[in-house]
């Protein structure tokens, strides 16, 4: 076993006295007459460690650049510095792997678009490992917060026969050599394909969940979810994560509270594990960081349904873009009166027109709008998107034809209604975009190690 001191437990002041070695990557390195300060990370901790190397002990350095990756032994003493407490005050230097002025983190600072054409070493810098170790303790947080309220995880499928949004933007899956498909009358013959029938990747979970929970009572699914979505903005990516409950005997206004105990939860978590991340953000990306979490878990959330948001914004005296009429889309700038103007808050929207709805989601006994509700962040957008699902299943069956679904393509989904229904709620929340509104980064590709989106992929 390697014997290595992380650097977090240096910069804390855990890190017993006396010799220690340590291992990471220099981040800078500088010479003066006598000594050699350099600058050493290794992901741990946000911070960078300062050794100091007396040029008498150890002669030519020419090796200790910015990049490379080094084993150091040393004793810890005060730093004069402000920075930080304690240096190490190196006694052995073992460059492990060296790294040359091609490197492409020479400077400080690089902007962000930069960094995504090398998402490959971006995460060495300060911005991204800090963006990665929230992404690690959220995910904790997630399981901790389903697991403490009496939810089973579950794995569902990535590849699938259905569309749960039923907006036809699936990435498709087979196994045939696409530059020789079998045709049939100018068709695909899919009974050559592996499943012997159209397959998607999946671009949400749900549909499986449902049936698990209408078994186990309360599950949750947390996994890659695809889309082939042709938008290209920064809140858009081909893949991502979505974590998607389900729940037996919960209506709508359940949903809607175990939303909001879930943002609360995963808040106050990463308020307590992540305060160096957080300061960090807070100073470089988003201000008001420290105040977004302080309103997450200190007050309720705005409530509207959706026909009173609309007649909200008509009578706003705002101009925008698109007119308010009943029966449109939320749309961003919509988003942004309700949430960071109107409320000042997160604001749940409410019983939207089934017309623009999946048929899955309750009609609601006006017979034009259903129980469903987004949950709304001021600068990020909608976080969550949740209904009570159609447990009736006439009525189930006469929204699927509505809305030109295929009803022999989900008869499985509709012998859940007829053997054994049950009202049920359920919710998905894009990973990333909660990471987003955590961290204050204003881009979904720079809170995902390796982001696809249209026409790019490294």
């Amino acid at each position: 076993m390697i014997d290595r001191t992380p650097l977090v437990s240096v910069l804390d002041g855990s890190a017993a006295d006396g010799e220690i070695t340590v291992y990471g990557w220099v981040r800078t390195a500088r010479s003066g007459k006598s000594v050699t300060f350099a600058e050493i990370t290794d992901g741990s901790t946000s911070s960078s460690l300062q050794v100091v190397f007396h040029r008498d002990r150890f002669g030519d350095l020419s090796e200790l650049t910015t990049g490379a990756c080094v084993r150091i032994t040393g004793r810890l003493v005060e730093s004069p510095g402000q920075e930080q407490s304690r240096e190490l005050e190196a006694t052995g230097l073992q460059v492990i792997g060296p790294s040359g002025d091609d490197y492409p983190l020479q400077k400080k600072k690089h902007s962000l678009e930069f960094l995504r054409s090398i998402p490959h070493l971006r995460v060495r810098t300060n911005t991204f490992g800090a963006v990665f170790r929230m992404s690690h303790h959220l995910s904790l947080a997630i399981h901790r917060f389903f697991d403490e309220n009496g939810f089973y995880f579950i794995h569902a499928p990535i590849i699938t026969t259905s569309d749960a949004e039923g907006a036809g933007e699936s990435f498709q899956v087979t196994s045939m050599p696409l530059d020789s498909v079998s045709l049939v009358d100018g068709r695909v013959d899919y009974t050559s394909d592996y499943f012997r029938r159209k397959a998607f990747l999946t671009v949400s979970a749900q549909l499986e969940a449902e049936p698990m929970a209408l078994a186990m009572g309360k599950v949750y699914t947390f996994g890659p979810i695809f889309r082939a979505d042709p938008s290209d903005t920064r809140f858009h990516t081909a893949e991502f994560w979505m974590i998607e409950p389900e729940m037996a005997f919960f209506d709508l206004d359940d949903d809607i509270r175990l939303i909001q105990e879930f943002v609360r939860y995963t808040a106050r978590y990463l308020h307590e594990r992540c305060g160096e991340e957080i300061a960090f953000f807070g100073r470089f990306y988003e201000r008001e960081l420290e105040e977004r979490y302080r309103m997450l878990t200190a007050s309720d959330f705005a409530r509207i349904t959706y026909t009173d948001a609309i007649d909200l914004i008509r009578r706003s005296g705002r101009h925008f873009e698109v007119a308010p009429e009943w029966g449109c889309e939320i749309s961003t700038e919509y988003e942004r009166f309700l949430t960071d103007e109107h409320f000042g808050s997160p604001v749940f929207v409410t019983d939207y027109p089934a017309a623009i709805k999946p048929f899955y989601m309750r009609l609601n006994d006006d017979g034009r709008t259903v129980a469903c509700t987004d949950l709304l962040f001021p600068k990020v957008g909608e976080i969550v998107g949740g209904s009570q699902r159609e447990e009736r299943l006439e009525i189930l069956g006469k929204r699927a034809e509505e809305c030109g679904i295929d009803i022999g393509d989900y008869s499985w989904y509709f012998d859940l209604r007829r053997w054994g229904s049950a009202p049920h709620s359920g919710f998905g929340l894009g990973f990333e975009r909660l990471l987003m509104y955590f961290t204050g980064m204003e881009n979904i590709r720079d809170v995902i190690p390796f982001p696809r989106s249209r026409g790019r992929m490294l």
